[in-house]
């Protein structure tokens, strides 16, 4: 990187391959610690300081947000970030002695490209609300219809039937009553 600097018009390409140190990402979706992310790196050094232009890939690895189960997810990000040779307020990244510290603009690269709800597929139907199941594995699944809580002090009438209406003499009396 010491032959670029000072040198508008100078140029160099490097393939890395970065092993990720802590996780890239949220909870739910990251480039986890440990694994790694390839970058074809080129270095182009101008007046004010030097252009990095990169593509970077790897692998992201989470679960699915509507039904849970692990998935992976390819990641490919480009990167182009100016890296000024004196502090200025019009540039974010500075260049330190005669190195860059790209890791922060490869981090956010990385996490701003991942999805903010990731799924395993677009249609996934997620888990069933009563029991959990995973809807993409058992397509025909349902359960009873839900009994609405104001008529379910009515679901044990059920074995009553209506009876006709009779009349019965009193022996007693001779008076008539409706039985009911």
């Amino acid at each position: 990187m010491y032959d670029l600097l000072h040198r508008p018009g100078e140029m160099r390409e490097r393939t890395l391959e970065i092993t990720v140190p802590d996780d890239m990402g949220t909870d739910i979706i990251a480039v986890k610690a440990g694994s790694t992310l390839d970058v074809d790196l080129r270095l182009e050094s101008l007046h004010d300081g030097i252009l990095v232009s990169a593509d970077v890939s790897g692998t992201a690895s989470g679960e699915c947000v509507r039904c849970l189960i692990d998935i992976e997810q390819p990641v490919e990000v480009e990167i182009q970030e100016l890296f000024a040779y004196s502090h200025d307020e019009a540039f974010e990244y500075e260049v330190q002695v005669d190195t860059i510290d790209l890791e922060p603009v490869i981090r956010d690269a990385v996490v701003l490209s991942l999805p903010f709800q990731p799924v395993c597929q677009d249609d996934c139907l997620g888990l069933c609300p009563q029991c959990g199941v995973r809807l993409l594995d058992n397509p025909g699944h349902e359960h009873e219809a839900p009994v609405d809580p104001r008529w379910a002090a009515l679901a044990g009438l059920d074995g009553l039937k209506h009876e006709p209406q009779e009349d019965v003499a009193d022996a007693s009396s001779g008076v008539t009553e409706e039985k009911r």
